[in-house]
């Protein structure tokens, strides 16, 4: 498991995210606190040039419906065989 909270935020464009995810929690996009105990950031994947969005889609969206067409996210990169680099920020 990666520890997400030692990668630098970046922001990313919303049109280059693909989701994994199939559901969204709706009490997550409509609550202030939604990252109370959770990261601040969106987690982002970063594999064979293509950025998945692993964590964070009320994120994303809720950017979207504000009109902003980026997303702050932490971007673990990984190489080929799936192994993390290491991170460059």
């Amino acid at each position: 498991m990666r520890d997400w909270a030692g990668i630098s935020p970046q922001q990313v464009h919303l049109s280059e995210l693909t989701t994994t995810r199939l559901n969204l929690q709706l009490d997550a996009l409509l609550d202030e606190d939604s990252t109370f105990y959770g990261d601040l950031f969106a987690h982002v994947v970063a594999w064979k040039g293509e950025l998945y969005l692993e964590t964070g889609l009320h994120r994303a969206l809720r950017s979207a419906l504000q009109q902003r067409q980026t997303v702050h996210a932490r971007v673990l990169e990984l190489a080929e065989d799936g192994t993390p680099l290491p991170d460059r920020r």
